[in-house]
């Protein structure tokens, strides 16, 4: 698993939790504040070369060559004094960046609004954390591939309501798990293709800043829009804006980040409830302690951490449709602190919750055995509708059958609870004269592979059409 921890710690004062225990390195410094002045800086660049092309004599390519020069030339505490003087983040930058850029100061940020920074580089960062996410899921789905053919054939039992149910093989269950995220999947390469940035319109959308600076030219106006958008490789652009982008892509965004860690949720959920039937268990070092007080204990805590973590970005979502549904008219500011703490948090704490299933899952230890056992112990209770079929086939009255099986099986059930007898239903069943049914035939009846249905089959077909074409296409 990749190194989430943080160890440059102050220890004296509050620090961030979800930066120090929850988060990657590569994460961290996508959001990280020298990151977005260094988009900010190259959204400056690109517009001052497209106006230049445009035809807008005051910018030299000598302006140009100093802003390249100096991308990466970053003064933090000066734009941070400035900012404290200003209380406006935007302005402060173009300060710091004036200071090392002398001869371009004044050119700096010429036509453009603030939110041409911040839309188009919130947008460039959450694709680049987007790509990050597909790449850890493609981990993910290949381990599920790997269970689901190693177990295809390992028959267990199933549970509806957390009760016995009709039985099905370990590798049958992990196609569940897989199926939604793969879903997932599919849904973050369609938003991948579908997402639009801001591009440069102005205060309101209109352009009407940059209709003053080329003199009225539409033409010219409506180009740059286009140039720019190319030049930042920002891809498809939004034709209508208001200040921002319409907020309603975070939420498109944000509720896939749910998604998936909902797709984890449940999986880290059924991993917890395994765990308590001994089925499976969470990859365990050999110096791992699972409880000060208890030594034997072996709690699946990485499957409980992605539960509580998976709370907090599904619970995140309702912050998006409120900033949506409150930017009034072309805008307002009430969006921005709210999305600086969520946006990036979603983001470390999805990647964090996939890496730690992709460790779940690369090491996760079954139980055939254990599998068995509890099988064994509830088969002859759902064998009863067949030994029903083999006794009327031979004869007997179908009503009659019911009700010795029915009168067996619930006196067996009150002492096996009251007393702790063994399950011995088939060996009462072949005693029963009424029946009529010998052990052999008894035991044919109970082989587990007439139970599973077609999850052999299933499993394969899953494994092969679907996660195996995915896996290819993406090595």
């Amino acid at each position: 698993m990749e190194e989430h921890t943080n160890t440059s710690l102050d220890q004296t004062v509050y620090e961030d939790i979800i930066k120090e225990k929850y988060s990657s390195k590569e994460m961290r410094e996508l959001f990280s504040e020298r990151n977005i002045i260094i988009n900010w800086r190259k959204c400056w660049i690109a517009l001052a070369e497209v106006e230049k092309d445009l035809g807008l004599k005051v910018i030299t390519k000598e302006m140009i060559q100093e802003l390249k020069d100096n991308l990466l030339n970053i003064n933090i505490p000066a734009a941070r004094a400035k900012e404290q003087e200003t209380k406006h983040d935007v302005v402060a930058q173009i300060y710091a960046y004036g200071l090392v850029c002398p001869k371009a100061k004044g050119i700096i940020h010429l036509g453009a609004t603030s939110q041409f920074l911040k839309c188009n580089t919130d947008m460039l960062l959450q694709r680049q954390a987007l790509l990050i996410v597909r790449k850890k899921l493609l981990i993910l789905l290949d381990n599920f591939y790997g269970l689901i053919e190693k177990y295809k054939a390992v028959p267990t039992l199933g549970y509806t309501h957390y009760q016995p149910a009709q039985p099905l093989t370990m590798g049958r269950r992990f196609c569940v798990y897989a199926q939604d995220f793969l879903s997932d999947f599919e849904e973050l390469d369609h938003l991948l293709s579908t997402i639009k940035f801001r591009g440069e319109k102005g205060a309101t959308g209109t352009q009407d800043s940059f209709m003053e600076l080329f003199d009225g030219d539409k033409r010219k106006v409506q180009k740059l829009d286009i140039l720019l958008a190319k030049k930042l490789g920002l891809g498809k652009v939004y034709p209508i804006t208001a200040q921002t982008y319409t907020r309603k892509q975070d939420i498109y965004i944000m509720t896939l980040l749910a998604n998936i860690v909902a797709s984890a949720k449940k999986f880290a959920t059924d991993v917890r409830l395994m765990s308590n039937l001994n089925i499976l268990e969470e990859p365990f070092t050999e110096k791992q302690v699972g409880s000060s007080a208890m030594p034997y204990k072996r709690n699946p805590m990485k499957s409980e951490r992605v539960c509580s973590l998976a709370r907090k970005v599904i619970n995140n979502v309702p912050d998006f449709y409120d900033t949506y549904a409150e930017q009034w008219l072309e805008r307002t500011l009430d969006d921005s602190a709210i999305r600086r703490i969520d946006i990036p948090q979603n983001f470390m704490l999805t990647e964090y919750i996939i890496d730690t299933l992709n460790e779940i899952t690369a090491g996760l230890v079954i139980y055939p055995t254990i599998a068995k056992k509890l099988l064994d112990e509830e088969l002859p209770y759902m064998a009863t509708e067949k030994i029903i079929m083999a006794c009327v086939k031979k004869g007997a009255d179908r009503q009659k059958i019911h009700e010795i099986l029915r009168e067996h099986a619930f006196n067996l059930a009150k002492h096996i609870k009251m007393e702790g007898r063994d399950n011995n239903l088939i060996s009462m069943i072949a005693n029963d004269s009424r029946i009529g049914l010998s052990k052999q035939e008894l035991e044919k009846i109970l082989d587990v592979s007439k139970f599973i249905g077609l999850s052999v089959e299933q499993s394969e077909i899953f494994a092969r059409d679907y996660l195996r074409p995915i896996l290819r296409k993406n090595n």
